[in-house]
């Protein structure tokens, strides 16, 4: 449940504290007018004690159940807005009631609960009740006084039926749309998932596929064979993944996940807890070499820095390397990554074939999803200097 509960609630909450206070202002009115009075003073404390009674049951189980319960609306109608003056009348007699009428002003505020409380055809019996009361208790004997409170009583149930309606329409409007935004990140949480595993399939299974069908390694290597497990694994654990996010972003290498990573068989990792970036990079070295091509890398001064931070390079070297694998037309490769204070430089150079930039290999899908993305989404900047049979030089920044 959200924070504060829906729409609805919230309206029902604004309108139980609404009419709740309208209906301790006319308990003050009252209390004070007890206070002053002389005529028959144990009696009038005996209708205020009432009064109170009765609010405090119909507010009171009001709050515990969140809304209105229409039977305690009922007894407060029938009770606070009706027997109180009618009784007044009788007990005190008709000059105490038209003098201090207290009793009479209690039905502008039962009116209103029972504006937001009842159906519309139930407010309109109570209305009619409300109504009588005060006609009843003067006995006959209208007087100007009166007359306001019967518009008192028709004003509040009206009023409170409005900024019900109201009310309850403007929750429902903030629901749907609460309920749309929620629909929409969930669509939007699939899709980057979905484009997440896309990458990962892309660096990983892809590359060892292309690899083995052009016939640059032996299928039968045992680093060959140990690299395909892992990436049967890894797609094993996509497949039969339920709800659970899956490794695709979580891990340095073809595998998707690493000791002490994200996936299900080391357990969850704090995802921005800082990480050696040289275990990461390094972990895309062997998985390249493994492939059968020959690396250099050099490593000076790397900082540890977020996970997902190193997700992303490693990834982003993944790929280049891949890309020299199965587009430079060399078996060699160098890597030199370098901190900068709090940051990192990465640097993956061959001397290869090349390409125009305008039109890069494999129609730049590697080096758009998984380079470029990859570093913007976490702050980076990647550059590609390439020109055929000059070589390519890609450079991975952190931060941009």
């Amino acid at each position: 449940m959200r924070v504060g509960g829906s729409g609805l609630q919230r309206a029902q909450r604004f309108v139980l504290l609404a009419t709740g206070l309208y209906r301790l202002s006319h308990l003050v009115v009252a209390l004070g007018a007890v206070v002053r009075g002389t005529v028959a003073g144990a009696a009038c404390w005996v209708l205020l004690g009432t009064a109170l009674a009765a609010s405090a049951l119909l507010f009171g189980t009001a709050h515990r159940r969140g809304w209105f319960a229409p039977a305690w609306v009922w007894a407060d109608v029938l009770v606070t807005g009706f027997a109180l003056p009618v009784g007044a009348s009788y007990a005190l007699g008709l000059g105490t009631v038209l003098a201090n009428p207290w009793t009479v002003l209690l039905g502008g505020s039962a009116a209103a609960a029972a504006g937001a409380g009842l159906g519309l055809r139930s407010v309109a019996g109570a209305v009619a009740v409300l109504l009588a009361a005060p006609l009843v208790a003067a006995q006959g004997q209208a007087t100007g006084a009166l007359f306001g409170h019967l518009s008192s009583v028709v004003s509040s149930a009206v009023m409170a039926r409005v900024f019900w309606w109201y009310l309850t329409r403007q929750g429902t409007l903030l629901d749907r749309a609460t309920e749309q935004a929620v629909r929409a990140e969930a669509r939007r949480a699939r899709q980057a998932e979905r484009m997440a595993h896309h990458r990962a399939l892309h660096d990983t299974v892809l590359a060892t596929l292309t690899t083995i069908a052009a016939g640059r390694v032996d299928a039968n290597a045992p680093e060959v064979r140990e690299r395909c497990g892992r990436e049967a694994a890894y797609l094993r654990r996509l497949i039969q993944r339920d709800d659970e996010p899956g490794c695709a972003e979580d891990g340095w290498a073809e595998d998707g996940c690493a000791e002490g990573g994200g996936c299900r068989e080391h357990g969850r990792a704090e995802p921005f807890a800082e990480v050696p970036l040289g275990a990461a990079l390094e972990e895309a070295v062997r998985g390249a070499e493994c492939l059968g091509l020959r690396i250099t890398a050099q490593y000076a001064a790397l900082p540890g820095v977020p996970r997902p931070v190193a997700v992303a390079l490693a990834a982003a070297v993944s790929e280049a390397l891949n890309n020299v694998l199965c587009h430079a037309g060399t078996g060699r490769a160098w890597l030199t990554a370098a901190g900068t204070g709090r940051g990192a430089v990465v640097t993956v150079v061959d001397r290869g074939a090349g390409f125009d930039p305008g039109r890069p290999p494999g129609g730049g899908t590697g080096l758009r999803r998984s380079v470029h993305q990859r570093l913007a989404g976490i702050g980076g900047r990647a550059e590609v200097d390439s020109a055929p049979d000059e070589g390519t030089r890609v450079e991975l920044r952190w931060p941009a």
